[in-house]
Parts: C-alpha cells; structure tokens; sequence
C-alpha cells in the first residue's frame, strides 16, 4: 500500500503534549497496518509542505483550539486535503459545549442544564449576584468547565457555593466563556462511534472509576490514577440506551468518521450526555483504544477503513 497518511499533532494548545502522544500512536498504528504515516506538527511549516508534496490523507489529531474548533478542517477544506474526520462546521459547534448540548437536548437525549456565560458578563454585572442568581436557578452540586476545551483543564466540581469564585477563576484562564452546569451524580462513561461506510456503530462503553473521585486532567493521563471497565458494568438494557445516545449524538451535530462521547448514568439508570469529542485521544491511557480493543475491529483495520473512506469521499 502506498497511500501517504499525514497526522497531524501538537499545536499550541494546553492540551499539546496529549495531541503529541496520540498522533504518534496513531502514526504506528498505521504504519503497522500498511500505510506510510508520518507525525507532523500544526506549526508554520505544516501549509507549505502539505502543498508541496500532497499527502494521500491527512488525520488531524490536534486536540483543543485550532484542532477542534474547525480552524484545521478549514484549511484542509481549502487546500483539497482529504482529511478523517468530520468538516469545519460540524467541529465548531460541536467544540461549543453549551451549543452542542442544546443541539443533542433538541434531539430529546437528557442534558443537564446549564448556562454558558462570558467574563464579560460578570464584570458588567457584578459576579457576586450573578453567580447567586446562577446557583439558584440550576442549583447546587455544579461543574464548571470552559465552553471550549478538552481534557478536563479548568474543570471543577463545586458542592459550596463558597467554592463558586475560584471555580470560575480556574475556568476563565483556558477561555473566554465559561459553562456552569448541573453535575449529574452516577456512573460516569464514555463511548466512542466510528463509521467506515456502513453508518455510525457504537463502540464497547468503558466505564470511568478516578482514584480522586474526579475524571481530571492527571485523572486522563496518568497511568494506573483511574481504573476502566470495558465494557461498563452496566445492565444490557442500560449499555444499549447509552450506546443509542453516542450515535444520535454523532448524527445530529453532522459528525463523521468517528467521535467519542462522555455520558453519565444516574442512580435511576438515566442516561445524560455531558460533551463529544471530535477527535478522541489515543495515547496509552485514552479511552477510545480500550474501547477499540474490546469491540469485533482491530486499531489497524479501524484506522485503516478511517482513511479509505476519507479518500474516497475526497
């Protein structure tokens, strides 16, 4: 097989070393299955030597801005690379967790409610009654969150309102706009959704269990800090429910090719959809890999029918 694949990894964000360690999996993955696979970075060299030596595909795997929001899918758009993955539009409003979810609640799946507010917002208005007004309205346990981000970063749970102003605190300092949401106790997994030509399938659920009680960034990325169960230890019944939440996610925001979407299972075996993922990581604790590993495809044939279709669609 001759096919050129280009990954595309790193970039700036804080989410960089994370994007390192996917792309160069995903590069072995891929060499391993036939493909020469070469890691390149999102940086000032990556436009011209994509013009001047066309690879067959590119698989972007820049996680967070820039390799999320739709920016790198436009100018792959505009070049006419071929890409896997899904197109600019559907990444940036699917980067946008407050719209993402609005989308997907459209779609009659559980999202818990929540209010995506800028710092600009708590200056003009004051953040003490902003925030009290907020607390009110959704109630308390809340997660904050950036509105656009990955991996946790700027994540905390607050079961005070005390703990209110530094939550938004460490929120704002990885973006502009910040989602407060109601946090959903329960079960929490994650199921990942490829399509090679046949439709979107459900991957295996894996279900998530951090030491420290939150699926946080050193949760993510540190080995033997959070054990995983795929499949989750779920009742059938709930698995199926939750499996048909990750696809009819993936359809109604327009994704292809493949994607991941974080869910939570209460104690009344409802399933709650919290975000999606564009381009899962896939570094040796990520999420995605076990669920390949657990499902009928290999990483190799996964990846491998990732780029024909990719092609072919070009």
């Amino acid at each position: 097989m001759n096919d050129r694949v280009v990954v595309i990894a790193g970039g700036l964000s804080p989410e960089r070393d994370v994007s390192l360690r996917s792309g160069r999996r995903v590069a072995e993955d891929l060499k391993n299955a036939g493909f020469d696979a070469q890691v390149k970075d999102i940086d000032a060299n990556l436009l011209a030597d994509l013009l001047a030596d066309p690879p067959t595909c590119a698989f972007p795997l820049v996680h967070g801005v820039a390799g999320e929001d739709g920016s790198l899918q436009e100018v792959l758009q505009a070049i006419n690379v071929p890409f896997v993955g899904s197109d600019a539009h559907s990444c940036r409003r699917s980067f946008d967790k407050a719209i993402a979810g609005s989308l997907v609640a459209a779609a009659g799946i559980s999202v818990p409610n929540s209010i995506a507010l800028p710092q600009a917002m708590f200056r003009d208005l004051g953040a003490g009654g902003l925030l009290e007004a907020i607390t009110e309205k959704i109630g308390l346990p809340l997660i904050i969150k950036p509105n656009r981000g990955g991996s946790a970063l700027g994540v905390t749970v607050v079961r005070d309102a005390a703990e209110l102003p530094a939550a938004m605190v460490g929120a704002f300092a990885y973006g502009e706009v910040v989602l407060i949401q109601r946090y959903i106790t329960g079960t929490e997994i994650a199921i990942g959704v490829f399509d090679t030509g046949e439709g979107p399938t459900a991957l295996p659920a894996t279900e998530i269990v951090p030491d420290s009680g939150l699926y946080d960034y050193t949760a993510r990325y540190t080995a033997g800090t959070t054990e995983f169960f795929t499949p989750a230890r779920l009742p059938d019944n709930v698995l199926e429910a939750a499996a048909e939440t990750a696809v009819t996610a993936h359809r109604v925001l327009g994704l292809r090719d493949w994607s991941r979407s974080d869910l939570v299972v209460d104690a009344d075996s409802r399933v709650w959809f919290l975000e999606v993922n564009v381009a899962p990581g896939m570094t040796e604790t990520s999420l995605y890999p076990q669920e390949v590993s657990a499902s009928e495809v290999t990483i190799g044939e996964l990846l491998a029918g990732l780029v024909k279709r990719a092609v072919a669609r070009a």
